[in-house]
């Protein structure tokens, strides 16, 4: 018999397979709204997998199976990173001490396989656009860790479920100025993450400003069906620490905690659409000192941490 919280929270869990692509969509309308258009539906991003999981896969000759096994490898680094986060305040499926590095692992590992492919090509272009997203990632991983030991040094825990499960009201009011510095460290890294404006324009076609889709300039049908699902589960992972930390969900019962969590995934999504459609991409020589600062704010979050 499987105990009723571990129940819970694969339901979570289902719930993240099935809704982040969600998230594109609601994105993409806020911009939409913006601009005065309709915008294309919400599900496109669910009308766009199945398409391609219908199709076939052209590969070049010069790619070998490093090629192929980039997307299924960086799909199944983020669907397990889906196991060690907490959702909507019930602890992860799989909790034990220090899987907060195993998650930023997984993101690196998933990275990896994605430049490698990318590599593995031969083109210059998904080379200078692997170079970049090599560059950028040097600079958003040490953020992410800094802003994980701020939540470590609050809590006392070395766990993303005890971690986010102990965040409350009362926290808040004692660390409110280092939790504001995490929070905008963790905002940063999960635009950059995620390729969104103002680090990478995800609708660009033009190679030479490209640096997440660049890197899958050559891959289309499943594979490609693959990286788009990854990218989704990707920025529902990396939300959801924000979200954990934005609305501390543990204390009220099972579905009106669902809901509240859902409704904040939601609202980071339109707050990354507002945000793409009030400022411009960044020349890529401000990226790094942007992510250096994302570096800076979590850093100085635990320096005050550690001062009170």
């Amino acid at each position: 018999m499987i105990p009723v919280t571990t129940q819970m929270a694969l339901l979570r869990l289902a719930a993240a397979f099935v809704l982040a692509p969600l998230l594109f969509g609601v994105i993409n309308r806020t911009q939409a709204l913006f601009a005065g258009r309709k915008g294309p539906p919400l599900l496109q991003m669910y009308f766009d997998i199945a398409k391609l999981m219908r199709k076939g896969t052209v590969i070049s000759r010069t790619t070998t199976w490093v090629f192929r096994l980039g997307p299924i490898v960086g799909l199944s680094c983020v669907a397990t990173g889906c196991l060690l986060v907490p959702f909507a305040g019930l602890p992860a499926p799989i909790s034990f001490p220090g899987d907060f590095v195993v998650l930023v692992a997984l993101l690196a590992l998933m990275r990896f396989f994605t430049v490698s492919a990318a590599l593995d090509t031969g083109s210059s272009f998904e080379g200078m656009g692997a170079s970049r997203e090599v560059q950028f990632s040097a600079l958003a991983e040490p953020a992410l860790l800094v802003s994980f030991a701020v939540l470590a040094r609050q809590t006392s825990a070395l766990s993303l479920s005890e971690m986010f499960g102990q965040v409350s009201v009362i926290f808040w009011q004692q660390a409110a100025p280092s939790f504001i510095l995490v929070l905008a460290a963790l905002f940063i890294v999960f635009l950059a993450e995620n390729a969104r404006i103002p680090f990478d324009d995800p609708n660009t076609h033009l190679e030479l400003t490209m640096v997440h889709e660049v890197m899958v300039l050559d891959h289309g049908g499943p594979d490609l069906g693959f990286i788009l699902y990854g990218s989704a589960l990707k920025m529902w992972i990396l939300g959801a620490l924000i979200v954990n930390i934005v609305i501390p969900i543990h204390e009220i019962s099972v579905w009106p905690d669902i809901f509240l969590f859902i409704v904040g995934m939601l609202l980071l999504a339109v707050a990354v659409g507002v945000v793409e459609s009030v400022m411009a991409r960044l020349r890529l020589l401000h990226v790094p000192q942007l992510l250096v600062g994302a570096v800076g704010l979590a850093i100085l979050a635990l320096m005050l941490m550690l001062g009170a």
